[in-house]
């Protein structure tokens, strides 16, 4: 198993179909639940455990998913409201590196919960010519929504794993 892609990388068929959008928001609804349920009760030892050598501490995956997810949104919006926007990436391993990742989780787990829980009622909005526009990522290139919210729903079971290899006994701390 490749410890930086546990799940694999994220792939899509070329035909997304409606059941697919369904999966897919249905996972992005229960990430939170899960997450909670995963990081529940760990302490501070515990949160600075590592899925791999060079990883990212638990800590830091929580608090990246919320940085990540609030991001996707915003883009999910920018889609939503302007024609084929272009996106502003941004360095996610220097966000993971900044004082807020030092919080407790509890304030991401929060924001987590909050977010998706707008996200979902936009998501389960969404007409197929809305799931159909676009953004422009600039490595990237052109985006649809409907493939976003698939790319989405990965990332979160994506950094679930990487959560569950961190909390194996045999996992790294920094």
């Amino acid at each position: 198993m490749d410890a930086k892609y546990p799940i694999g990388q994220f792939t899509c068929n070329e035909t997304i179909t409606h059941e697919d959008i369904h999966q897919w928001i249905q996972e992005i609804k229960l990430l939170p639940t899960r997450l909670s349920e995963m990081v529940k009760g760990l302490t501070d030892e515990k949160l600075e455990k590592t899925y791999r050598p060079g990883g990212w501490t638990v800590r830091q995956l929580v608090h990246h998913i919320a940085d990540s997810h609030l991001n996707s949104y915003t883009r999910f919006k920018l889609a939503l409201t302007e024609d084929n926007p272009t996106i502003k990436p941004y360095e996610e391993e220097k966000w993971a590196l900044l004082v807020d990742s030092h919080l407790p989780i509890s304030v991401s787990i929060q924001l987590i919960e909050a977010l998706h829980e707008r996200w979902v009622y936009l998501l389960e909005s969404l007409t197929e010519e809305q799931l159909n526009r676009t953004f422009v990522h600039p490595d990237n290139g052109d985006i649809s929504l409907k493939k976003n919210v698939g790319i989405y729903a990965w990332h979160g079971n994506h950094h679930l794993a990487h959560i569950q290899l961190a909390l194996k006994e045999e996992s790294r701390s920094i």
